[in-house]
């Protein structure tokens, strides 16, 4: 399983915050760490998971899926959301 970044920018039209929360939230293992950002878990690859999510996008909209590293850092997140990113990055 890998841990991925999820980013997105919903440029009006439709906006379908819903369909992309329910995608995202599918995936089983998630954090939905900011506004229009989230990590998942999933064994499908970034061009997998964002052909997933495309479906809920316009054509002016844009999404960024990246494959997380394992190293990371953060500032200001409850000691639950520090253990569930040590755990799963």
């Amino acid at each position: 399983m890998t841990a991925y970044i999820v980013s997105y920018d919903l440029n009006t039209q439709g906006q379908k915050y819903k369909c992309l929360t329910d995608k995202l939230e599918a995936y089983g293992t998630y954090w939905h760490a900011q506004g229009s950002v989230w990590i998942i878990i999933s064994s499908q690859t970034a061009t997998q998971v964002r052909d997933n999510l495309k479906s809920c996008l316009d054509s002016n909209d844009e999404l960024f899926v990246g494959k997380l590293s394992g190293e990371a850092a953060w500032f200001g997140y409850s000691s639950q959301i520090s253990d569930w990113l040590k755990k799963n990055l």
